[in-house]
């Protein structure tokens, strides 16, 4: 079921609200009313991943509660510190980038890094430790970008990627977006992106009439791992984009403590269904340094995921795979 959260944040610019998101694990907590002292596992964050935690996403969170599974993805905790198994690149992803700014890993689609930061800092996030300086498509990087993609003529898709694309400016976005339609190639343009969900003030009306204009079939694959993230005014924002003739997808990641039972996962295909919103992708955990206590082995990710097949039709089940670098695409897993 879709929730109504508070409003209060309504009136406010989609930056202003960016602005005021709370930034340490003291603040997090206060705003949720948990003592610090209860919560041993709680730790300060580093600088070169801080707590980032938008209060319209905070207000969705169970109050009093240390094990609220919206609270764990953006607490940073002790596990944190003691992680030695990860990898800072899971995916091996700086070997598939071609020029800077775009990564090529899929022969007919290709993902721009067109920003360095997000509206949330998710724990378990495959990208934390990633260099954006040297990655981040640039202005000044975008014609290198424009030609490699010109000269293959193979590729039909072009992903903007992050960070998260939509914390670019309307302007910036249409900069991009227009290089890319002149491409004569090039059939669709897809964005992933969680800002609709931890911000969906983000969704303008100038952004949907950017969307809504563009030659390009547009689809926005929002992110979304647990039902109570969507609520009326994620439910409004995505019902915006679909109106602009936009195509909207979820993809989640199974993580433990947060959504690694049945029940939640079915939850969440539902609660997705009446926000206009088609389950996508369920992601294993990619194993990424300091967030390996998200992990659940691939023996218990099955198990589970067949419960959630044996309770939703065809249409609500997301797809299970993972990704493995080198391989041509996602990895389709079965449950038989």
């Amino acid at each position: 079921m879709i929730s109504h959260s508070s409003s209060q944040w309504q009136s406010l610019s989609w930056q202003k609200i960016l602005q005021n998101a709370i930034r340490t694990k003291q603040d997090l907590l206060r705003a949720l009313e948990i003592e610090e002292s209860s919560f041993s596992e709680a730790c300060n964050a580093p600088d070169s991943f801080p707590i980032l935690a938008p209060r319209p996403f905070v207000e969705r969170m169970e109050k009093r509660n240390p094990n609220d599974p919206l609270l764990r993805q953006v607490l940073a905790t002790e596990a944190e510190w003691t992680d030695t198994l990860g990898k800072a690149d899971p995916l091996d992803e700086a070997q598939f980038s071609p020029v800077p700014g775009l990564i090529h890993k899929y022969s007919s689609r290709v993902l721009l890094i067109t920003a360095g930061t997000c509206a949330v800092n998710c724990r378990y996030c495959f990208r934390r430790h990633a260099d954006y300086q040297a990655s981040m498509l640039t202005v000044s990087r975008l014609e290198s970008v424009h030609d490699y993609i010109s000269q293959n003529t193979g590729i039909s898709e072009v992903i903007l990627s992050g960070g998260d694309p939509l914390m670019l400016s309307d302007s910036k976005l249409s900069l991009i977006i227009g290089r890319l339609e002149s491409i004569q190639h090039l059939k669709r343009l897809r964005i992933h992106t969680r800002l609709p969900i931890v911000i969906p003030q983000r969704i303008t009306a100038e952004l949907c009439q950017q969307l809504r204009q563009s030659r390009l079939r547009t689809t926005v694959v929002v992110h979304a791992n647990h039902a109570r993230e969507i609520d009326l005014h994620v439910t409004n924002a995505v019902r915006q984009l679909r109106s602009a003739g936009v195509t909207v997808l979820n993809q989640a990641v199974l993580l433990k403590g947060v959504n690694d039972n049945p029940d939640s996962l079915v939850d969440l295909s539902e609660t997705l269904f009446e926000a206009d919103i088609l389950p996508y992708y369920l992601h294993t955990f990619d194993p990424v340094l300091g967030a390996m206590h998200f992990e659940r082995n691939l023996a218990e990710v099955l198990e589970i995921f067949k419960q959630v097949q044996a309770r939703l039709p065809g249409y609500l089940l997301p797809k299970l795979v993972n990704e493995r670098p080198g391989e041509q695409s996602k990895t389709l897993l079965a449950t038989s």
